[in-house]
């Protein structure tokens, strides 16, 4: 397969190598399975930033299938509550994850040094646990206001744009965290991947109408440059956890901002 790939023309082999990079993302954000990359390189995670948003129009698009679906046999309710625990299937709560340990760490801790030990201690505190559950609350009162088929559309615009959240931040704020000791690499992603994930983001936003879009589009960034720039001058920086949390602040401010037009 190596040899093969080596001789197909250049604009085929750049093709299958962001194919890899696509299928990267999807690994390093889910828990879906992807086929096994052999030849795998640890900068592709920086490359594969470029695509954390398809990954979440993949994410919204199944949670929305699943919107659609179960309100054909329950109500609003209890459907919006069956997407949001889809989402966090698919994702293992990874960004909920981040929520619960940036709430503990930024509320509970006094230093920046009591703060990052707090966000890596795996047990959930009191600030955590109720701002995870304020969230989901949240996420899942706001889909039951939609007709279902509108319900669909708020989760796909919500989850792909909540994915270039991360990207930007990491790309305009230093890491906070111990890099030595992290799971993963801290993320360095380029201009041009950032570019063209803000551009994959918006493109769900285009299926709304536009006042109401592009309003949830910048009150979402404002909530998330608010968690972003609490987290620099609370630590410094961003962290994994910083990363989750700004994503998730972006995904339920524009689902209340969709459903305060919707309502």
């Amino acid at each position: 397969m190596m040899l093969l790939g080596q001789h197909l023309p250049p604009i085929l082999q750049r093709l299958r190598q962001e194919a890899a990079y696509g299928l990267t993302a999807i690994q390093f954000l889910t828990r879906l399975r992807v086929p096994q990359m052999r030849s795998f390189q640890p900068d592709w995670i920086n490359h594969s930033v470029a695509y954390f948003p398809v990954v979440g129009m993949l994410v919204g698009a199944i949670a929305a299938g699943v919107m659609l679906v179960a309100s054909t046999i329950w109500p609003s309710p209890i459907a919006a509550i069956l997407a949001v625990g889809m989402g966090m299937l698919i994702t293992g709560a990874l960004h909920e994850d981040g929520l619960a340990d940036t709430a503990d760490g930024l509320a509970g801790g006094h230093t920046r040094e009591q703060r990052l030990a707090i966000m890596k201690d795996s047990r959930i505190g009191t600030f955590g646990a109720a701002v995870l559950i304020i969230t989901l609350a949240l996420k899942a009162a706001c889909l039951a206001v939609f007709v279902p088929g509108d319900a669909a559309l708020a989760l796909l615009a919500a989850h792909t744009g909540a994915r270039v959240v991360p990207v930007v931040i990491a790309h305009l704020t230093a890491y906070a965290g111990d890099s030595a000791g992290a799971k993963v690499a801290p993320l360095l992603p380029t201009r041009r991947r950032v570019t063209l994930a803000i551009v994959l983001g918006l493109l769900p936003f285009a299926l709304l109408p536009l006042i109401p879009a592009a309003t949830a589009l910048l009150m979402g960034a404002l909530a998330a440059t608010f968690v972003a720039r609490t987290a620099v001058r609370a630590i410094g920086g961003y962290t994994g956890d910083i990363l989750g949390a700004a994503e998730q602040v972006f995904e339920v401010t524009v689902l209340l901002i969709l459903a305060g037009y919707a309502s």
